[in-house]
């Protein structure tokens, strides 16, 4: 499946899925002070290494919304890039599959490509970029290391119009590249705050109830620390 026609394709739609996200949907905004305040709050809960890197995040944010969204883009990608390490779960936190929220992901410096697109994604999203023009994208990506040659993998992407090709926002790769320069990755497929699409992509998605149940918990962890 391309990434085009995944980005106007709704050829299937999980209704289940739609139920269970329904009464989870609101429209994000910047953050506000009493969101920072609550962000505030939950890192030091989470100790002073969370802390630090909620300083170093709120810096960022407030240099970047003078950006215009492709400048927010880069320096969202860059600050996790260069600050998070890739590690495996089972490494991190002894599970083969944690989603962490953005605090836990600065609290550790540390985390594997859920982690780094969840951060990312919530990062855009305080900067005012509408939710709507933003995907998780699960992938499959052509690793030479890989059994098989190809890894599953999650990467953010970003839609500056309905229809238009994405922005890929990846932990793999330093600059935000166009989907038509990243053959490595084929979609499989994608969610966000306000649905899940399935693509048609030759490597089955697996069971998306059970994926959608740990987006719905990294979505109330996120939002309960002050994120929008």
């Amino acid at each position: 499946m391309s990434w085009a026609r995944a980005a106007v394709s709704r050829q299937f739609m999980f209704g289940l899925a739609a139920l269970l996200l329904a009464w989870l949907l609101a429209a994000p905004a910047p953050l506000r002070a009493g969101d920072v305040e609550r962000l505030q709050v939950s890192a030091r809960q989470l100790g002073q290494q969370a802390v630090a890197g909620l300083r170093s995040l709120e810096s960022l944010l407030d240099a970047a919304s003078e950006l215009d969204e492709d400048g927010k883009l880069l320096a969202v990608n860059q600050f996790f890039n260069r600050r998070i390490r890739f590690r495996e779960d089972i490494e991190v936190w002894g599970e083969v599959d944690y989603w962490a929220s953005p605090l836990e992901l600065l609290a550790k410096g540390e985390g594997d490509c859920e982690d780094f697109a969840i951060a990312k994604y919530f990062s855009l999203l305080a900067l005012g970029v509408p939710s709507t023009s933003l995907r998780l994208v699960y992938v499959q990506a052509r690793m030479a290391n890989a059994p098989a040659g190809v890894q599953a993998h999650m990467v953010l992407a970003h839609y500056a119009a309905p229809g238009a090709e994405p922005s890929i926002l990846d932990n793999l790769v330093t600059p935000v590249l166009p989907a038509s320069r990243r053959r490595d990755l084929t979609p499989v497929f994608s969610f966000n705050s306000d649905g899940l699409w399935q693509g048609t992509g030759a490597q089955a998605a697996g069971d998306p109830i059970a994926r959608l149940s740990r987006w719905r918990g990294v979505l109330a962890k996120a939002r309960a620390e002050g994120f929008p």
